[in-house]
């Protein structure tokens, strides 16, 4: 009875032991899109119509490289930054200006791509435009 038991135990360790899958092997994980974000102004913020509002954007990628970084007003594009020290940067900071349009709210997004064109997710904030009380 004991060399039974012994056996079974030996089988089921040896049985646990086995980690072979069947099916379809997980696919291999994709490296990190880039990541960008915005520096300045804050989400938030105010601004006077008409006047030049900087735009501060920080774009990193520590994998391909950032090749550009796009901005857009109201989901339509504005600007466009590209590293001027080479094709691609593992970390790279834009500074972009934007003349204040339209009384009311606005929406910037920021894209940041590498040189095969993955995008990173959009950053976006909300700027409010408030009207010249000079003019």
């Amino acid at each position: 009875m004991r060399g039974l038991l012994a056996l079974l135990t030996a089988l089921l360790s040896l049985l646990a032991a086995c980690n072979l899958q069947q099916g379809t092997p997980p696919p291999l994980p994709t490296p990190d899109a880039p990541r960008v974000e915005f520096r300045a102004p804050l989400n938030g913020s105010t601004v006077v119509e008409g006047s030049e509002l900087m735009v501060e954007l920080l774009a990193t990628d520590s994998s391909a490289g950032v090749a550009r970084v796009e901005l857009l007003v109201d989901d339509l594009p504005h600007q466009e930054g590209k590293p001027q020290v080479s094709v691609t940067v593992p970390t790279f900071t834009v500074v972009m200006n934007w003349q204040a349009q339209g009384v009311g709210l606005h929406s910037l997004t920021a894209v940041a791509y590498r040189q095969d064109g993955t995008a990173s997710a959009p950053a976006v904030i909300v700027i409010t435009v408030l009207p010249d009380s000079s003019a």
